[in-house]
């Protein structure tokens, strides 16, 4: 593989905290937007990685993207490409461990509502 191959793999993936690096507040104040729970909630509920398209949002798919990108930087989620598809994958074992109960509490909520 070719030095710009390897550059160009690596550039579509976004950079993403590690877990040490995430606060509570941070992940609180990215769980206040009732479309960012909803997602939270679509990636808990399927147990596996999801296309930034299969989920059904309730906004344009620039906010949608917004919403993605606050989500990755607070550390919730990790994103990465398969063929031309951004996927999205919940960093739940990882919360469980840093936040124990959070995720399922948020998802709860949401569910209630």
């Amino acid at each position: 593989m070719t030095a710009a191959a390897r550059t160009s793999r690596r550039d579509r993936v976004p950079p993403h905290p590690e877990m040490g690096e995430i606060g509570l507040q941070q992940v609180l104040d990215a769980l206040v937007d009732p479309v960012r729970r909803r997602i939270v909630a679509e990636l808990y509920a399927a147990g596996e990685d999801l296309a930034c398209g299969t989920i059904e949002l309730p906004v344009s798919k620039s906010t949608a993207t917004h919403h993605f990108h606050v989500l990755r930087e607070a550390g919730l989620i990790r994103q990465h490409y398969a063929g031309t598809s951004r996927m999205n994958a919940l960093r739940r074992e990882e919360f469980e461990e840093r936040f124990p109960g959070l995720l399922r509490a948020v998802v709860d909520a949401h569910d209630r509502a």
